[in-house]
C-alpha cells in the first residue's frame, strides 16, 4: 500500500476529480488495473475518463448504505444478509448468478432493491474478475476508513484553516506518517504470487487504486 498523492478542492465534481487522476498520470502513474470508489458521480466519471482499461469496484460498504435508504429499518438486517450472500461465492460465475437470484428475492418485497441491483451489476463484481485471493480486500474502500479517520481526527483538532495550504500541509503530514507505517510493515497487503497473475512479467507494475472523497 502506498499514498500516491492528495489535493484540495472546494467540492468532488467530475472536474476536480479528472485534474487529481490526470496528476498521478502525469507523475507516472500506469498500469491500473482495478478502481475501488463510492458511487460519487464526480469520481465515477472521472475515473472512466481518466483511467482507460481499468475496471471499476463499486464500494459494498456504501452500496448497503444505498439501499438501507430506500427499505424499511427493520428490514435492513435481512436486506444486508442476502446481499452478502453475492460476496461470499467461490466463483466469478456463481457470484454474479447470485446477484441475479439476490434481486428476485428481495424484488418481491423491495423491487426498488432489485433495481439497484441489477444496475449496479457490473460495478458490484467487478472483483470477481481479480484473483480469489485479493477479493476481500478489493471489494470495498475498507481500507481508506483509517485514512479518512486520522485525517479527520487531526483537522478537528484544527478546526479552521487559514488558507487551503494550510490544510494541504497538515494533511500531508498525516499521510506521510501513514504511508512510512505501511512500507515498514514486513507483509505485503496483496500476497505477490497472485499478483503475478494480474501483471505478467512482460507488463509495467501497477496499482490497484481505491479512491473515496473525505
Amino acid at each position: 500500500r502506498e499514498v500516491l498523492g492528495l489535493m484540495v478542492g472546494d467540492s468532488e465534481t467530475e472536474v476536480f476529480w479528472s485534474e487529481f487522476l490526470r496528476s498521478l498520470r502525469e507523475r507516472g502513474l500506469t498500469g491500473v488495473r482495478l478502481v475501488i470508489a463510492d458511487h460519487h458521480s464526480g469520481l465515477v466519471k472521472a475515473v472512466r475518463k481518466v483511467m482507460l482499461g481499468a475496471a471499476y469496484q463499486r464500494c459494498r460498504v456504501h452500496f448497503l448504505r444505498n439501499v438501507f435508504a430506500v427499505i424499511p429499518k427493520d428490514a435492513s438486517e435481512m436486506v444486508a444478509a442476502t446481499i452478502r450472500t453475492v460476496f461470499a461465492q467461490p466463483t466469478a460465475e456463481a457470484v454474479r448468478a447470485q446477484l441475479d437470484t439476490v434481486a428476485d428475492m428481495l424484488g418481491r418485497q423491495f423491487p426498488k432493491v432489485k433495481a439497484m441491483l441489477l444496475e449496479a451489476k457490473t460495478d458490484l463484481t467487478a472483483f470477481a474478475d481479480f484473483p480469489e485471493r485479493h477479493w476481500k480486500k478489493i471489494q470495498s474502500t475498507n481500507p481508506l476508513e483509517r485514512v479518512n479517520r486520522e485525517i479527520k481526527r487531526r483537522v478537528d483538532v484544527v478546526q479552521i484553516f487559514p488558507n487551503p495550504g494550510a490544510l494541504e500541509r497538515l494533511t500531508t503530514a498525516v499521510l506521510i506518517e501513514m504511508h512510512d507505517e505501511w512500507i515498514a510493515f514486513p507483509r505485503r497487503y496483496l500476497p505477490e504470487g497472485s499478483m503475478d497473475k494480474i501483471y505478467p512479467a512482460e507488463d509495467q507494475p501497477g496499482t490497484v487504486t481505491p479512491l473515496q472523497g473525505t
